[in-house]
């Protein structure tokens, strides 16, 4: 089985090319960190990171938010290690302790915006004073979203893209940089 795995994760590799590097990425987010704090300071927000893509960036993150906080996380997903998203499942829900929060949601990529909007509703349907999302990658894709990110760290093309806690069919979450696929 391992052989298989390290054969179809080079496989990916070898399709792909880099096109956010760790440098690019590391002053993305200290760019993002700087702007959650001038928006954020002083509000005692709860911070949720959306598993598994958004623990990288969130660890990267938190440490730069120069503000107290309180640390959750939640787990919706639409891939479940596939390559199109289906249909939203609740793997674990947001916390019982969001009424009168300000809530921040970091996510690692809004593609759609389902996603990010099902959070949404859900967080201001248990009662939160104040949604607030930051994405590191908004994906341009062409059409109108049902949601907007408050804190955007980059734009990219409509591509596959995996590392720095994205994964491609569960594999190179680890990698420090971003990859697409080939087109």
């Amino acid at each position: 089985m391992a052989v298989f795995v390290d054969k179809e994760a080079n496989q990916f590799l070898i399709h792909a090319e880099l096109i956010a590097s760790a440098h690019m990425l590391s002053e993305t987010v200290e760019r993002m960190a700087k702007n959650i704090t001038t928006v954020l300071a002083g509000q005692y927000p709860l911070v949720l990171c959306v598993m598994s893509g958004a623990v990288v960036f969130s660890g990267q993150l938190l440490p730069l938010l120069h503000f107290p906080l309180d640390f959750d996380y939640l787990h919706p997903t639409r891939y479940n290690h596939m390559l199109q998203g289906g249909v939203i499942e609740w793997k674990v829900l947001p916390p019982a302790h969001l009424k009168g929060r300000v809530v921040l949601v970091l996510d690692d990529v809004l593609d759609e915006g389902f996603t990010l909007a099902a959070i949404r509703q859900r967080i201001m349907e248990e009662g939160a004073k104040a949604f607030y999302s930051a994405v590191l990658v908004d994906k341009v894709i062409g059409k109108t979203k049902p949601i907007s990110a408050d804190f955007i760290g980059m734009s990219l093309p409509d591509r596959y893209i995996f590392g720095y806690g994205m994964d491609i069919k569960g594999l190179w979450r680890n990698l420090p940089a971003i990859f697409a696929l080939k087109e």
